[in-house]
């Protein structure tokens, strides 16, 4: 059993899995450039981030490095993608086919990191039947079976608020364990449920705090 499977008994926060997907993209860099090894300082100040939690966060999944010469970056890239679950290709649905939505369904950083989007719904039968970027667009009320039937467990959410809840009901009804939410909307689930809030205009919010502090400084 490889290291980073005997890593599912662990418990670990967000924040140590945000980290992780930060080594995973500069060993991808890495691997692009030809580099055998990495030291956790090397990986620390690309990520900005210290040496000492760059060890710790790999601490958690096992002994990975090799002495004298830091982590084999292939080896390492592995052991990640795996536990990270993207050792194989992600499939998820997209709900809301408007600006937003096309905008994702054309987002080439989704295929580079093995992240199918194996259809879209949208409530507007004019889009209905189409296919864009190779996505075909359902009916908004074929939701439920076709995630039943698929086993699907992660959805992209960019609808308006105002129906954001009532769609997020429908999904975790029928199976969804994780909703990436690009609705400006506070979404309420039961237990067991993992929701990831895209807010952009909330976003702003620090920039301009941030301009009128420095303003009034």
């Amino acid at each position: 059993m490889s290291t980073a499977l005997k890593s599912k008994k662990n418990k670990i926060s967000q924040n140590s899995i945000a980290r992780l997907s930060l080594y995973l993209r500069e060993l991808n860099l890495c691997e692009l450039e030809h580099k055998k090894f990495i030291s956790s300082s090397e990986l620390a100040r690309a990520t900005n981030l210290t040496d000492s939690q760059v060890r710790k966060d790999l601490s958690l999944f096992g002994n990975f490095g090799v002495s004298g010469s830091g982590y084999a970056v292939g080896k390492l890239r592995a052991e990640v993608k795996t536990i990270l679950g993207k050792d194989k290709p992600i499939d998820v649905i997209l709900v809301g086919v408007g600006n937003l939505g096309l905008a994702l369904l054309s987002y080439l950083d989704f295929q580079r990191e093995g992240i199918r989007i194996r259809t879209a719904f949208d409530v507007d039968e004019r889009k209905v039947g189409r296919a864009i970027s190779n996505v075909q667009i359902r009916n908004i009320a074929e939701v439920e079976n076709y995630i039943k039937k698929e086993k699907m467990k992660i959805a992209i959410l960019a609808i308006p608020s105002h129906s954001a809840q009532q769609v997020t009901d429908t999904l975790v009804k029928a199976g969804i364990k994780c909703i990436l939410n690009f609705a400006p909307k506070v979404l309420k689930t039961a237990n067991g449920t993992l929701i990831r809030n895209v807010d952009l205009s909330r976003e702003f919010d620090f920039f301009t705090y941030f301009i009128r502090q420095n303003n009034n400084a």
